[in-house]
């Protein structure tokens, strides 16, 4: 054996000892019991290997940064015990420390698991993460596993039964997809194995080669001849004595580089390996890619150059799209089905996506683009509101024309004049029907000229009037005109002591929106021109028109978010912004919020319902119950009251509680047992409150339908005659 022979099976030995096993673990199969996997993942991946760890890193850190908010139906809360308790989950973690960890584990392992401590109540008060190769689960005959027991030291700590109808437990199981496993989660890690051991060998491939200073650079030949010239062979004392003096005084990285002398019958030959022999750093750049690619992160992130993405901010945005943002959806669908339910009300979490950084550039172009839709007449501002992520308006589901903007379908409109017809007071000419839309202005639209004229007998006021839909649909409804009727309705007579004339900051506004409106020939319409007018003349308004104000500021507040609507901007004013002037400015929306709000109390009274002037305990209900309920009705009502068919009372409230009480006792076995341990047929009730006010809001119920006959008369689902 040569001295090249010689090192090598050195080389080759170092190396056989110190590879990585990650491959070998995967190839052996995925384990049922993960403890050996993720302590495998965790040292030889993320403690080892600077990508994986990087690329867990930017997850984990950029996702706990972002902020999870608490709704109560559309509401925003500020002050919430599921709040405090996101922000301080236990004494040894503050909100992020525990969500990064969450993280974490979930990218480590595949698997991660959510715990909650009670302490006898309903409502958790602490929440910790244990640690997933701790983790041992039990699996029966269904698809449910029976239990998760908490092993150290191969004793079992504790059991988390899991209920074999819901599959509820004290111990949520988040999981990531895993094709081979019905339990346990695929790490990336393990997904990424031939990568990491790729990188990992590199790495040390290059270490043993500097450990050797950089040999072998060339070989020594030694051919010794006899004193005929024959060849002869060294003894081994011989040879030892040669290697020994060789590698003292040419190997290492002290003397790298030194000149050798050959004497005799040595003979020196070169054998530099080549630069592709030696790239250990394409290898690794190669093994580096495909494991970023494996986490969903941009390689440049992780150091690597790319020329995928433009800029660090365009590969930051592709790390949320990519990543992020999809497991935060993960994450925030886990919390909703296992923790939210354990408290009152119409809660939902959410992450705020719309508030990350590397997101805004995205927003803007989101904006334009539906933008450029709407004012082209491609989308409705509805479907445009929809697209970021807002809620639906009145009015706003007809397309628009790019000459000035207004609604496509109207008979009335030439191509020279293309302004909002509108009556004497200003007002748009049923604005709603006229276009084309089809949709319920009012409870009281009738398909018979008969049942309008006997509507209108009720309501005190004259004659009928009709709209013919766009579809050809004709419906009849009381009173002459549509005006009238919206008074009648409004009962006029109780409002004429409200003042209903401008406010100063309004006629400011109206006086400034005309201006601009003469100046640069755009924004607003004949109607906004005819409300400015009426604005800065300081007439008393009709409760009609405050309505339709309070509808303009509401359709239009996205206009706020346009180019040009802030001073400064590029294109100040804009035809948006001059509108919004027209109608009273920021003034006008508050005055015109507030003079609704009067006006909607006393329409109160002409659909309130006698029951619930009931002195206090007529229900049947506890003081707290009730107290609850009301506390229900007047939130909902602030919301949603003025709406068709979406008011309600106490007495359909207490019904609905009532029968779910009815149906918690009735069949008591159906009810899972973290209900029944934390608050039972009272929770069990108070969720069938919560579930009919969702169908009274939305039209649509979450399971089954059920307490029809407890909506509100003008509701669509209403099984009232």
């Amino acid at each position: 054996m040569g001295v090249f022979d010689k090192f090598f099976k050195k080389n080759e030995q170092l190396q056989t000892k110190e590879a990585p096993k990650l491959y070998l673990n995967q190839i052996n199969g995925y384990a049922h019991k993960s403890s050996k996997n993720y302590k495998t993942g965790a040292k030889e991946g993320y403690v080892e290997n600077p990508i994986v760890h990087k690329c867990i890193s930017l997850i984990s850190t950029n996702a706990s940064a972002c902020d999870i908010k608490v709704f109560d139906g559309d509401t925003e809360l500020d002050n919430h015990p599921l709040i405090s308790l996101l922000m301080r989950p236990n004494p040894m973690q503050s909100g992020v420390e525990y969500f990064h960890s969450l993280f974490s584990y979930l990218l480590i392992s595949g698997n991660c698991y959510l715990i909650k401590d009670t302490e006898g109540l309903r409502e958790p008060r602490e929440l910790y993460i244990l640690r997933p190769d701790r983790m041992d689960i039990k699996t029966g005959t269904s698809y449910l596993p029976k239990a998760y027991d908490y092993v150290m030291d191969g004793r079992v700590i504790n059991s988390y039964p899991v209920d074999q109808t819901s599959g509820y437990s004290d111990v949520k199981h988040i999981k990531l997809w895993n094709p081979l496993d019905d339990f346990y989660g695929l790490s990336p890690i393990m997904a990424s194995a031939i990568n990491v051991d790729q990188h990992n060998l590199a790495g040390l491939s290059n270490l043993a080669l500097l450990k050797n200073g950089m040999m072998p650079s060339g070989m020594l030949k030694f051919e010794p001849k006899d004193e005929t010239g024959a060849s002869t062979t060294l003894t081994d004392e011989q040879r030892a004595r040669i290697l020994e003096d060789l590698e003292f005084r040419f190997k290492g990285a002290g003397n790298s580089g030194r000149v050798m002398l050959a004497e005799g019958d040595f003979d020196y030959q070169a054998m530099g390996l080549s630069p592709k022999d030696m790239s250990f750093l394409e290898l690794m750049n190669m093994s580096a890619r495909e494991i970023a690619l494996v986490f969903g992160v941009p390689a440049q992130l992780v150091g690597i150059a790319d020329q995928t993405y433009a800029n660090v901010q365009e590969a930051r945005l592709s790390l949320y799209e990519e990543a992020i943002i999809p497991l935060l959806k993960r994450i925030e669908s886990d919390l909703n089905e296992w923790l939210v339910p354990l408290y009152d009300g119409d809660l939902t979490l959410r992450y705020d996506i719309d508030s990350i950084p590397a997101m805004a550039e995205k927003r803007r172009q989101v904006y334009e683009n539906v933008n450029t839709a709407v004012n082209s007449g491609i989308i409705t501002r509805n479907e445009a509101r929809e697209r970021l992520g807002l809620e639906p308006v009145e009015g706003a589901d007809s397309l628009l024309v790019p000459s000035n903007l207004f609604p496509l379908g109207e008979a009335d409109i030439s191509p020279q004049d293309n302004d909002v017809p509108v009556d004497a007071e200003g007002n748009e000419k049923d604005y709603e029907l006229a276009y084309g839309i089809k949709e319920e202005v009012s409870v009281d639209t009738y398909t018979s000229e008969e049942e309008a004229r006997e509507r209108a007998e009720e309501i005190g006021c004259d004659g009928i009037h009709s709209h013919s839909y766009i579809d050809g649909q004709t419906v009849y409804m009381p009173c002459k005109t549509h005006a009238e009727y919206e008074e009648a309705l409004l009962n006029d007579k109780a409002l004429d002591d409200l003042d209903l004339t401008a406010t100063a900051g309004m006629k400011e506004e109206a006086r400034r929106g005309l201006d601009w409106r003469r100046e640069f020939k755009r924004g607003g319409t004949q109607v906004g021109v005819a409300r400015a007018n009426q604005i800065v003349s300081g007439e008393r308004m009709s409760p009609s028109t405050v309505l339709r104000m309070y509808s303009f500021f509401s359709r239009h507040e996205v206009d706020k978010q346009g180019q040009g609507f802030d001073k400064g901007e590029q294109g100040y004013p804009s035809a948006g912004r001059i509108a919004w002037a027209l109608w009273g400015g920021d003034a006008g929306f508050s005055w015109s919020k507030k003079k609704r709000d009067q006006i909607m109390a006393e329409r109160d009274k002409g659909y309130h319902d006698e029951e619930d002037d009931e002195e206090k305990g007529s229900y049947g209900l506890t003081d707290a119950v009730e107290k609850g309920l009301r506390e229900k009705v007047r939130e909902h009502n602030e919301k949603h009251g003025d709406k068709k068919g979406k008011r309600v009372n106490l007495r359909m409230l207490a019904s609905s509680f009532k029968r779910g009480v009815g149906a918690y006792r009735n069949n008591p076995q159906s009810v899972r047992p973290s209900v029944r341990a934390s608050g039972g047929e009272d929770r069990w009730a108070y969720a069938r409150v919560n579930a009919f006010l969702y169908a009274v809001r939305t039209g649509k119920f979450r399971s089954g339908k059920f307490d029809l006959d407890l909506l509100p008369r003008d509701h669509p689902l209403s099984s009232k005659k």
